[in-house]
């Protein structure tokens, strides 16, 4: 139930209208109370089900408002392309790609593969990413920033540029730091402190 979430600290800086609708449908669809072990082996109070905002037609168009504003704010010149390590990414990239279709931006998208396929045509890539192509990379959530920046190597490795990574919500505090020392631009779209929560906690 919503009604049990802490309500955001007043102290915070009011959102965007993008963010700021895209924070309730996130704070109403996707977070869960409980005692729950995160990805990392940490223990949390609460847990993110973004794709419950992803997956969801309405969640993924406040998610492609959100972004599209994004890349036009911080990545002069666009980008070309967007994706990221599957499953985490795979709604994110492939809806705002669809969505930004719809208005007139042109997105291919992708997915990078846990492994490498051993059939067929290899690799951990599978999608329309090009080289040279300017990439967003994204996932739906992160707390450390490890799969992001998986995503960036093989991205990287493959020949295109990362001009920013993003997440629909940034529940951690280190991802920014692992970012800044890869030479990654990041700016997420929530966090924690966003949805009335400590970083990590």
């Amino acid at each position: 139930m919503t009604d049990d979430l802490p309500p955001v600290p007043p102290t915070h800086p009011p959102l965007p209208p993008a963010l700021d609708a895209l924070r309730a449908h996130v704070l109403a669809h996707s977070v869960k109370r409980g005692d729950f072990v995160l990805k990392s082996g940490a223990r949390s109070s609460w847990f993110l089900d973004t794709k419950q905002t992803a997956c969801d037609p309405d969640g993924i168009v406040l998610v492609a408002d959100a972004l599209l504003e994004l890349v036009a704010e911080v990545v002069p010149g666009g980008a070309d392309s967007i994706g990221g390590l599957t499953m985490g990414a795979d709604p994110v990239a492939f809806g705002v790609a669809a969505v930004a279709a719809t208005r007139g931006v042109r997105l291919r998208s992708f997915s990078v593969r846990k492994e490498a396929k051993d059939h067929g045509v290899t690799g951990r890539l599978a999608g329309a990413l090009r080289v040279g192509d300017r990439v967003i990379v994204t996932e739906d959530t992160t707390t450390r920033g490890t799969s992001l920046l998986e995503a960036v190597e093989v991205v990287r490795e493959f020949g295109a540029e990362v001009v920013l990574a993003t997440v629909i919500v940034d529940r951690g505090d280190t991802c920014a730091d692992l970012c800044a020392a890869a030479g990654v631009p990041y700016r997420p779209l929530l966090t924690a402190a966003d949805l009335g929560f400590a970083p990590g906690a």
